[in-house]
């Protein structure tokens, strides 16, 4: 079908409304000039400005800080059942009392503001936040205040998770769902919760997380003349976040219990941390032409643009990555929408090489973070503890005391099998990554070479379905007790080759002891070959869509299996338990049901070989 410029109309889907999505449309080369919904733009930018009257700020908070919760509650409405929130009514006369609040905190010099609410604000974990949010209140730029504002209900939506772990178990994964449920109202009766519902926790009400966080609402939303409505609704969401510190305050000196934080991602590595390219000013220059010509930035939105860009010069990296999530959902929602059989050209500065550079960057972009990406560094990481164990000093003389073992004819059986199994496993590396010059069965001194090369190949991480991220979970939880398992042999050998040179070893404990050193022998390529098997299923792992239900639960058995065993190895090699004969039989047990398993054909890695053979 060919689209003509101008005549052809694009269906926008905004945001989801209900379980229905609203539609809006679009004229192809006609300047956009919001990305919110007609419904959504009235709840957004003028049901909170209707009501003109002011409002006393003394009946809203305190001289002493204070939140006055009832006057705030009672703005909320409920529809005729009282069953549901009538969150426009709602919207509508909370909408002065937002108003006062605003101008109390932008007007609050910083001294007194600390003073009042900094206490209060402790028990969302980042009280350094709100300084700087007051200042973004105070500040010209609309782009400050939406930032402020994003990652305000980001960390109350984390501080809130801690909170219901106070009571229950499993923190809910939607916003809307924490929420809605009954541990948080207990801690802050369901009236409060009810405010939150409408400012943050429906699509129905402001729902002012996701309309920022998915980049829909543009920094000049609404007409000059009134407050921005970020502004006055983030001044808000500080007076909240105040007062549910105050609730829960009550809360934890009646109950006894202590709010314990769960703790942040940690990036640990140099790689992790150096994310942003070393970019210089000749490039930053190119960059800001390149973003005020570019199809794919909405102009009403390039004042986000300017922001990150801001925020790149000056290092604050974070913001600066919140701003681009953001703009970048909003710019592949615009691709999405004015699909086209003439595409018009991303950039349009292409005379010059620093372009050429940036094209390239985004071309080579590797996800950091991704559960795939942090999978391959498990992986690589529990290799390299594997490889320093032949390097762990032994005693001299503990090689030549003899030991009975119960189980070398079943060391022997599993060395046998594991040879098989990893020829198998070798079959199915692609071609372009395999060793041509080496004739024959990959020896084992090759395996650390292949890992490496497995882990070097790319993997698609722009968007994986929710069976991809839950196999990649499983494998990941396999690698990390392969991981564990590593750490506790080395430090073991290491306690008892000092302790067999001390001679402080009862003779039952030296036999334990070369029962270990044996043990490794067997040990060590058993974690090589689950590190290889994760590794193919890896690159493959796409291929999990191929798979109908039935055959999909049966493989998320079978990695489940693998996963006890990686358990129970964990548990055998602990210090305490020295189980070296047991991880001996444990490993039996699991190569067989990993050797069934693959004859049966139904590893991902076989898939991609018919999916591969069906093509040629």
């Amino acid at each position: 079908m060919r689209l003509r410029e101008g005549a052809w109309r694009a269906r926008v889907i905004p945001r989801r409304r209900g379980g229905k999505p609203e539609v809006m449309e679009i004229l192809v080369g006609e300047p956009i000039a919001t990305c919110l919904s007609p419904s959504v733009y009235d709840m957004i930018c003028k049901l909170g400005f209707e009501v003109r009257e002011s409002c006393d700020i003394s009946s809203i908070v305190t001289q002493n800080g204070e939140v006055c919760w009832k006057k705030i509650t009672d703005c909320v409405v409920y529809t005729e059942s009282a069953q549901g929130l009538d969150h426009r009514e709602s919207v509508r006369l909370l909408g002065p009392l937002c108003q006062a609040v605003h101008l109390h905190l932008s007007s609050l010099p910083e001294g007194q503001f600390e003073m009042r609410y900094a206490p209060a604000l402790q028990w969302t974990g980042v009280p350094e936040l709100f300084p700087e949010i007051l200042g973004a209140l105070r500040s010209p730029e609309s782009p400050s205040v939406s930032l402020s504002l994003m990652k305000l209900s980001s960390c109350l939506e984390r501080a809130l998770g801690d909170v219901y772990l106070l009571i229950g178990k499993d923190c809910p994964f939607l916003l809307r769902d924490l929420l809605a449920s009954e541990e948080l109202a207990q801690v802050f009766g369901q009236p409060v919760m009810d405010v939150l519902k409408v400012f943050v926790g429906s699509p129905r009400g402001l729902n002012l997380r996701n309309v920022l966080w998915h980049g829909f609402a543009a920094p000049q939303e609404v007409p000059p003349k009134c407050l921005l409505f970020p502004a006055r609704y983030c001044s808000m969401m500080v007076l909240l976040a105040a007062g549910l510190g105050q609730l829960l305050a009550g809360f934890l000196q009646q109950t006894g219990f202590t709010l314990a934080r769960r703790p942040f991602v940690t990036l640990r590595s140099l790689e992790d941390l150096i994310v942003f390219p070393d970019v210089t000013s000749e490039v930053l220059s190119v960059l800001e032409e390149v973003m005020k010509k570019s199809t794919f930035i909405l102009k009403i939105m390039l004042p986000y643009w300017e922001v990150a860009l801001t925020k790149l010069k000056s290092h604050r990296f974070a913001d600066c990555a919140i701003l681009l999530l953001m703009q970048l959902e909003t710019g592949l929602r615009r691709v999405f929408a004015e699909v086209n059989e003439c595409p018009k050209r991303l950039l349009t500065a292409e005379e010059k090489a620093v372009v050429r550079s940036l094209i390239h960057l985004a071309g080579t972009y590797v996800s950091r973070c991704h559960p795939a990406s942090q999978l391959k560094k498990q992986v690589l990481s529990c290799e390299g503890s594997i490889g320093a164990w032949p390097l762990l000093p032994l005693p001299e003389e503990a090689e030549r005391e003899p030991v009975r073992s119960e189980g070398d004819s079943e060391t022997d059986a599993c060395s046998s099998l594991i040879t098989e199994i990893v020829a198998e496993l070798c079959c199915h590396v692609p071609e372009t990554h395999r060793a041509a010059d080496l004739p024959g069965p990959l020896p084992p001194e090759e395996w650390p070479r292949l890992l490496h090369v497995l882990c070097s190949i790319p993997v698609r991480t722009l968007f994986c379905p929710r069976a991809v991220l839950e196999v990649l979970a499983v494998l990941r939880r396999v690698s990390a007790h392969c991981r564990r398992v590593c750490g506790q042999v080395a430090v073991c050998v290491e306690l008892r080759r000092r302790q067999w040179e001390d001679r402080s070893l009862r003779s039952r404990q030296r036999r334990n002891y070369l029962r270990l050193v044996r043990s490794m022998k067997l040990l060590s390529p058993m974690l090589y070959l689950i590190l290889l098997l994760i590794a193919l299923e890896l690159i493959n792992i796409h291929m999990v869509l191929g798979k109908n239900a039935s055959e999909y639960q049966q493989y998320l058995r079978f990695l489940k299996c693998v996963l006890q065993y990686t358990e129970n190895l964990a548990a055998c090699t602990r210090q305490d338990r020295n189980k070296w004969d047991d991880a001996v039989r444990l490993t039996r047990t699991a190569l067989l049901k990993i050797w069934t398993f693959i004859e049966k054909k139904q590893m991902l890695m076989h898939l991609a070989k018919k999916s591969t053979s069906k093509v040629v």
